[in-house]
């Protein structure tokens, strides 16, 4: 058994988040399969023995098992030693950038590419209104971007890891990628990192095919 158990499955950009930052660790970790589209984590057996959230990324180490892909990307740079902060300012740096991915930039871009790129909801007022909000968030990060390499300091830290979590997927969302050339090149220098597989390539999926 590997030092670390993830639970998740292909399609879930926070379980990705947490994949990408053990791959590119060099950590000892396995993937334990997510059955999500058939509903295991609706069970109540599931979420009285893994997690009442209902919810992936679950990792476990050690006896524990902690949930929120933020919390679980802190605790690996911690006892990993790898893409954390070097001091005080930065960690609250880090945090901050979380924090707007799991409120803005993920939250509305998610839930986007659920409907319009995995259930081909087609337009509907709702995907429109989620598309302006994601387009938003990215406006703020492509800004972000402009002036610097990585999203926190001159190195890749958890911060990008979690802002990264649903970039390399390629189900269509209808937001244009030409639009924010600073993020592409971002993506392009995570892409580059020793070791970088996409989300696919790391974690099996759960939708059935067809």
């Amino acid at each position: 058994m590997a030092e670390f158990r993830l639970h998740g499955f292909g399609e879930s950009g926070n379980a990705y988040k947490v994949a990408l930052m053990l791959q590119l660790s060099g950590a000892d970790w396995e993937v334990v399969p997510v059955d999500f589209f058939n509903g295991v984590t609706r069970s109540a057996e599931w979420r009285a023995s893994l997690n009442a959230q209902g919810e992936v990324p679950i990792l476990e180490h050690h006896g524990e098992a902690l949930t929120q892909s933020g919390v679980i990307l802190d605790y690996l740079a911690e006892v990993l030693g790898k893409f954390g902060a070097e001091d005080a300012r930065e960690r609250r740096e880090i945090w901050r950038w979380i924090l707007f991915d799991n409120h803005k930039f993920t939250s509305y871009f998610a839930t986007l590419r659920f409907l319009f790129g995995l259930q081909k909801s087609g337009d509907t007022p709702v995907t429109e209104f989620l598309r302006g909000r994601a387009r938003s968030a990215r406006f703020v990060l492509e800004q972000h971007l402009a002036t610097r390499s990585f999203v926190v300091g001159d190195r890749p830290t958890i911060a990008d890891f979690s802002l990264a979590g649903y970039a390399f997927y390629p189900e269509p969302t209808g937001i244009d990628d030409a639009e924010f050339p600073h993020i592409e090149a971002w993506k392009g220098r995570i892409r580059s990192l020793p070791g970088w597989k996409g989300p696919y390539e790391l974690m099996p999926a759960s939708m059935p095919k067809g």
